[in-house]
Order: C-alpha cells, then structure tokens, then sequence
C-alpha cells in the first residue's frame, strides 16, 4: 500500500534592503535559502511570513502591494512545490518584504547569511527557483 506523503503550506520571505535579498545557508538541508518555515494551525499564509521572518532573523518588514488583484495577500510574489526531504511536500507561498535594516540575528537554523543582488548571490548552491524569485523579488 502507498503512503500518502505529508503536505504541508510553508512560505519564503526575500526581506529586501537597499537593492539587495537575504538568503540564508540552512544547516540542516545545506543550501542557501530565504528565510522560512512551515505555517502553524489557524495562520494565514502573510501571517507566517510575518512570523517567520522575525523568528529567523530578527526583522520585521513591510509587505508592499504588488498583486492589483483583490484579496492577494500584500507582498505574495507566487507560490510553488517542493519536496522537503522527510517533511513531505511544501505547497509554498512565497513573499517579499522591505526592511530598515541589514542587522541579522540568526535563530539555530542558520549562522552564515548573504545580502546579495542578483549578480552577487550564491546561486550555485540554491535550488532555482530561489535565484527565480530573487529576480521577481528584486524587480517588484
């Protein structure tokens, strides 16, 4: 009998400071990756950016208005699926966000992180879709 694999909703937040994006170096999945995480129970997918952004690093930011569309949560640049290794399949929401700061307090997950533009960031070693949002995030 199959296993029905985990599906979770989990979101990426690109904070934004003076033409540059975070990313962070994950410990545990060894690549470099925008702040993130899982959402809780009853949260909202902007609510999670929110909260996730302060909990990884320490920022809090503002989610500008990119969607005219009504009911789009502000700061959303898309979504996409990933397999999080035995965390099963992120269904992810991705966001940008600006920020007043590039001061970063890493949480456990992470201790090496970059503010990068697009022709300085460590792509090599980032899944593609991080580099495709970068751009999105960088151009919004």
């Amino acid at each position: 009998m199959n296993e029905v694999q985990r599906r979770v909703f989990s979101i990426a937040v690109y904070p934004r400071f003076k033409g540059k994006i975070l990313l962070i170096f994950h410990k545990r999945l060894q690549k470099w990756l925008p702040p993130g995480g899982e959402l809780l129970p009853d949260e909202t997918p902007q609510e999670a950016a929110i909260r996730e952004l302060n909990e990884e690093t320490g920022l809090t930011g503002k989610f500008p208005r990119i969607s005219f569309v009504q009911g789009v949560p502000d700061g959303l640049l898309g979504y996409e699926e990933h397999v999080a290794g035995s965390k099963g399949l992120h269904m992810n929401f991705v966001f940008v966000a600006d920020v007043d700061t590039d001061v970063v307090n890493p949480n456990q997950e992470f201790e090496e992180f970059r503010w990068v533009t697009l022709d300085e960031g460590p792509w090599e070693g980032a899944p593609p879709n991080v580099r495709d949002f970068a751009v999105l995030a960088l151009s919004s």
